[in-house]
């Protein structure tokens, strides 16, 4: 196995990916050129996470997202010190996206949208919102259970994890944001300094993924291969 600080900088590489090209589709999108909408957006997100958990897979297995780690945990899949250490370079890999962002990007196009900060709509009421996150990181953590835990699902890389960010941003992107990630929420944040409702994003992925874990854990995955 490869040590932890090179698992670590992998998450930390995955997760300033996620970030950058996130953020950046979100930023590019105000030009008069970039039409694509919240259906680029989308489809920017899955690609990028398809990519990067495939890419770093065999080093850290790919969680690059605290909430993911944090499942993972739970289902005994992950040390506690391992969870720690990927947890602090996920969000450092956030903050430094988001800071790529802002060096790369003009100020007239990052300020306006807070370096593509989360937020919520105008008529979601906060438990709204965490509940919503909440099932749209269920959804996430059950792909990653499904079909990377899963040592006898279709061998399809990081696609089946990655894909989940597609129809999860298309239904929750108006609402929410739908950040699923607390690292894709924390880093944009802390750059920008836009705080508002910023608990959503940590509290919503978070249940949905531990709901997921157990579920996956205790119930659907093959009793063979079952930790617990």
């Amino acid at each position: 196995m490869p040590s932890l600080l090179r698992r670590s900088l992998a998450e930390l590489l995955g997760t300033f990916a996620l970030v950058f090209i996130g953020v950046g589709s979100v930023a590019s999108k105000y030009y008069p050129d970039a039409d694509y909408g919240i259906l680029g957006i989308a489809i920017a997100h899955a690609v990028v996470l398809s990519v990067m958990i495939t890419a770093t897979m065999a080093v850290s297995g790919g969680h690059l997202n605290p909430a993911v780690t944090l499942g993972l945990l739970v289902a005994r899949r992950t040390t506690a010190r391992t969870a720690a250490a990927y947890i602090v370079a996920q969000l450092a890999g956030g903050v430094l996206g988001a800071l790529a962002v802002k060096a790369i990007f003009p100020i007239g196009v990052t300020r306006p949208i807070a370096l593509g900060t989360p937020a919520i709509a105008g008529n979601v009421t906060l438990s709204q919102a965490i509940g919503l996150e909440a099932v749209l990181t269920f959804f996430l953590v059950s792909a990653v259970f499904g079909t990377c835990v899963n040592s006898e699902a279709p061998k399809v890389g990081g696609f089946g994890v990655g894909l989940v960010l597609l129809f999860d941003i298309l239904v929750g992107g108006p609402l929410t944001g739908a950040a699923m990630n607390p690292a894709r929420a924390f880093g944009p944040a802390l750059v920008a300094g836009q705080w508002v409702a910023h608990g959503v994003y940590w509290i919503g992925p978070i249940l949905g993924s531990l709901a997921a874990a157990l579920l996956w854990e205790h119930v659907l995955l093959p009793p063979r291969q079952r930790k617990g």
